[in-house]
């Protein structure tokens, strides 16, 4: 297993631990207001003090990662199964069809992926199945193009050739020949892809466009927090630290994967 792989399996085991093994034993309500006790420092009771509205950080920050890996991930399996699907359809039927899925993805690249989401989600309101609906839709391009090229080449290779002349239907082949060639590529891309989908969730939130405010995500802990960055800098602080960790781990994953797959 090389190095890059190794750190970002420990970095994640940390983040999947913090945020759905610990909350098991730490029976702390992250939605109990407790005015008497806002922006509170550290304590045995509340490890990380509370916020603005006596709410333990702590437990709030458990929550804040699942709702960030939930989305992410749901995101990215519509991204990435989409994008799979009419990008191999694309490359290996390619003519109109091609020309069809591709100038899509040219029209959708040709608008910045986080303004897009701000202006589905400005129009349709925000909510998380919008927020899932609005960065899938700015996903799936990517994937789309990587399994299109992918296609492409693969198509050409004497034993699809073969295949195809000993009367196999384009379904088998594309599911039996071409897709196999796909799939580290994609897994890779998903991999590294998972970080800016949640930079992007996070930023969303932190704009009040993305997850609602009622549910305690790092994105919206941190724009509650900054108001109070000169007095209780634990609000800003640790939703930050998480993210980064979260990101550099996908991004170590990532690059371990595409290492692994390539065989260095």
């Amino acid at each position: 297993m090389n190095f890059s792989l190794k750190i970002g399996i420990v970095l994640l085991l940390f983040i999947i631990i913090f945020s759905f093994i610990i909350p098991i034993f730490y029976n702390v309500n992250p939605m109990k207001l407790d005015l008497s006790n806002d922006l509170a420092p550290p304590s045995l009771k509340h490890p990380l003090g509370t916020d603005d509205y006596g709410r333990d950080i702590l437990k709030r920050l458990m929550i804040g990662g699942q709702i960030s890996l939930e989305i992410s991930f749901i995101v990215i399996f519509f991204s990435s199964s989409i994008g799979l699907i009419l990008g191999i359809i694309a490359g290996y039927y390619g003519g109109i069809i091609d020309e069809i899925i591709m100038r899509i993805v040219d029209i959708l690249l040709s608008f910045p992926g986080i303004l897009l989401a701000l202006t589905l989600i400005s129009f349709f309101g925000n909510s998380i199945l919008n927020l899932i609906l609005a960065l899938s839709l700015m996903g799936w391009v990517v994937y789309a193009r990587l399994s299109r090229g992918i296609t492409l080449k693969t198509k050409q290779e004497d034993y699809i050739l073969s295949t195809r002349a000993l009367g196999a239907g384009d379904i088998y082949i594309m599911f039996k020949h071409i897709l196999p060639s796909v799939i580290p590529i994609i897994i890779v891309q998903a991999s590294l892809g998972v970080s800016s989908v949640i930079i992007a969730e996070t930023g969303l939130s932190f704009l009040g466009l993305g997850v609602p405010i009622s549910y305690p995500s790092w994105g919206n802990m941190i724009n509650a927090g900054r108001n109070y960055i000169l007095i209780n800098t634990n609000l800003i602080l640790f939703p930050s630290i998480l993210l980064i960790i979260t990101v550099i781990g996908f991004n170590y994953l990532g690059e371990g994967l595409r290492k692994f797959f390539s065989g260095h």
